[in-house]
């Protein structure tokens, strides 16, 4: 385990699992840690893949008072990580608002991205928009802030609730509750980028390719924005999976198979 040092005078957690071939960085969804990644590492080394997990600004071991907290800031850390740790090739897997970093850290990185994962991503856009009538508002990111000030326990223990799926155990939930309760006091401001982000040209963008992952029962992330994503990507792909917005966490045996089916194919 190691910090980065930013530009900007914070520290940012982060690990380097070492392994012989491609590495996958692993992009936690907000208010996580890389930790929520620990089934996937353990899968990643199992086959020989090395596996880099950061914890966003405001969230985790990470400083919690960043003055900047955007999802573009958050891209250059993940950019700045890889360059630390050396490696000449990656591959990038986010995870809810993860998604959006890891395409926006894929324009940084360029030809060094072997391909992304898109796990329940919220990329290319997560609310309705032009051309795009899938997800939320606007205003209901906008006002998640103001609920989390009113009612923080009761606000996440229910968003704990929605990101562990149906019928899970009460042990699910409190982990998942207990890295939302984590998040530093600015951390809703990251979340509130993702009212006015749009990746569709970026992605578009891409020639590598791109595995697209949404559970047809998440409540989060609207699941029509995972098959956006992959018809929006030139070479990119759809997998569904019957579960909820974590299928790390609800379904880690078959999420783990298809992630190292695609990782397999980028070496």
């Amino acid at each position: 385990m190691a910090y980065l040092d930013t530009d900007d005078g914070g520290r940012v957690y982060y690990e380097y699992h070492r392994a012989p071939k491609l590495p996958v960085v692993l992009v936690h969804g907000w208010g996580m840690s890389g930790d929520y990644w620990a089934s996937a590492v353990e899968a990643l080394l199992a086959d020989g893949h090395a596996a880099i997990t950061i914890d966003h600004r405001g969230c985790g071991r990470s400083d919690r008072d960043f003055a900047d907290m955007s999802i573009d800031a958050i891209a250059r850390d993940v950019a700045a990580i890889v360059d630390r740790c050396g490696a000449p090739r990656v591959a990038l897997n986010g995870w809810s608002l993860g998604g959006a970093v890891v395409v926006a850290a894929a324009g940084l990185l360029g030809e060094r991205v072997a391909g992304i994962v898109l796990t329940c991503g919220a990329s290319p856009r997560y609310v309705q928009g032009e051309g795009f009538p899938h997800g939320g508002t606007a205003e209901d990111v906008l006002g998640i802030g103001a609920a989390i000030t009113a009612d923080r326990p009761g606000f996440f223990r229910a968003l704990a609730e929605g990101a562990s799926g149906e019928g899970a155990s009460e042990a699910m939930i409190g982990w998942v509750e207990r890295g939302f309760i984590a998040t530093g006091p600015r951390a809703s401001t990251t979340l509130a980028c993702l009212a006015t982000l749009d990746q569709r040209d970026l992605l578009a963008s891409f020639a590598f390719p791109v595995l697209s992952i949404g559970g047809v029962r998440d409540t989060i992330a609207d699941p029509a924005i995972a098959g956006f994503a992959a018809n929006c990507a030139q070479n990119g792909t759809l997998l569904t999976m019957d579960t909820g917005h974590s299928p790390q966490l609800e379904a880690p045996t078959a999420y783990n198979d298809a992630l190292l089916a695609f990782i397999r194919t980028l070496a």
